[in-house]
């Protein structure tokens, strides 16, 4: 869940990573036309984008455009916050405040994960980051699991059922120090060869139940002492060692043939470290969750920069704040970002899997029916 806004050596060395054209696009082109023409969007002032293209492009065989991605974020596991009772947060209403603390059993009502899946498939959404944390009895590391974890044979059996409903599962590590409670003791190993061992292990484990999805998402947010002022523990890698860590986890994913996707704020603050060192590989989800879409507010900025440094983007928006977010998330981007690097959107409710947020969970839902509805009629 989104708010306001020691250093060690690692045998891990940064090494700058060179701008990736689009690995996932196909062979060839296709035009700004076809994308709208696919997705039932409009060209916006009648602009095309096929007097840019060299005139041999223009006469070449142009594959479909991608289907757009119409995620949703819902968690499996829910330790991603404090490690201690809080006495305030986000809303205050008791039932976030104690829904951040982490708890030693699984918070995801069978019911509610099974109704949340069916609406998605309902309205027409496509793709399920599913936040994982200690929701899994992992193999490779059995001790991370709490009371009612899922055994990895009912994570891949649930994850069949997902991809029938026609619904693209993908998995969910958050590696940022401020959302790491899941990682239990290793949380307090940051940067340690141990640390490095585990997440490695976990990775791979995770790519093998997924079945080598399209994605991985690492989250890696929020690594502020701003946002771990209410932890027990709060530790924070800055500099150097933040990217000599990220450019692990970027390594551990690829070397899977899986692309690695995270949330982009780290953009906020370190703008010219984020355009030297961010491969293009890795996929971009910056995020802001107010109503107004000015262009000189830094989150909002951040969704621009990117788009000129031409990362690839799935926008992110939330009900967390205010339900208009992500009608005006989408609305900005298709106005104002490349279409070829714009993959689709994420909806992210960040409210635990359980029936006390039924409606939180279902409002997140209506509101993009609402959009696809708008852009696909």
């Amino acid at each position: 869940m989104k708010q306001t806004q020691k250093e060690s050596q690692s045998k891990y060395q940064i090494t700058p990573h060179e701008p990736v054209n689009n690995i996932n696009q196909p062979d060839g082109v296709y035009s700004r036309r076809d994308f709208f023409k696919h997705t039932g969007l409009t060209l916006a002032g009648g602009v095309a984008l096929a007097s840019t293209l060299p005139t041999e492009k223009l006469f070449a065989a142009e594959p479909a455009a991608p289907k757009p991605i119409w995620a949703n974020l819902v968690h499996l596991g829910y330790n991603m916050w404090a490690d201690r009772k809080v006495d305030s947060w986000g809303d205050n209403s008791p039932d976030t405040i104690d829904s951040v603390t982490a708890k030693p059993y699984l918070r995801c009502d069978d019911k509610l994960w099974n109704d949340i899946l069916a609406h998605m498939a309902k309205v027409g959404m496509n793709m399920v980051v599913i936040d994982l944390g200690e929701g899994v009895q992992y193999k490779s590391h059995p001790e991370l699991a709490v009371k009612d974890s899922w055994s990895t044979e009912r994570l891949k059996k649930e994850l069949n059922k997902i991809r029938k409903m026609g619904i693209e599962p993908i998995p969910k590590l958050n590696f940022s120090t401020a959302h790491d409670t899941w990682l239990g003791t290793y949380a307090r190993c940051v940067s340690s060869p141990t640390y490095y061992r585990v997440c490695s292990e976990l990775i791979a484990e995770v790519a093998e139940l997924f079945n080598k999805p399209r994605f991985f998402h690492l989250g890696y947010d929020e690594e502020t002492a701003g946002h771990q002022e209410k932890y027990a523990f709060a530790v924070v890698r800055q500099h150097e060692l933040w990217w000599n860590d990220f450019l692990f986890f970027v390594k551990e994913v690829e070397k899977h043939k899986i692309r690695p996707w995270i949330w982009s704020d780290y953009f906020w603050n370190h703008p010219e470290e984020f355009i030297k060192q961010m491969p293009h590989s890795v996929l971009q989800s910056n995020w802001y969750y107010g109503k107004s879409f000015d262009k000189n507010l830094n989150y909002v900025k951040t969704y621009l920069e990117l788009d000129k440094q031409k990362f690839e983007q799935i926008p992110t928006a939330s009900n967390w704040s205010c339900p208009e977010n992500f009608e005006n998330t989408v609305a900005f981007c298709r106005e104002h970002l490349n279409p070829q690097r714009l993959l689709g959107f994420l909806q992210t409710p960040w409210r635990p899997t359980l029936e006390v947020f039924r409606k939180q969970h279902f409002q997140a839902i209506d509101l993009v029916a609402k959009v696809i509805a708008k852009y696909h009629d």
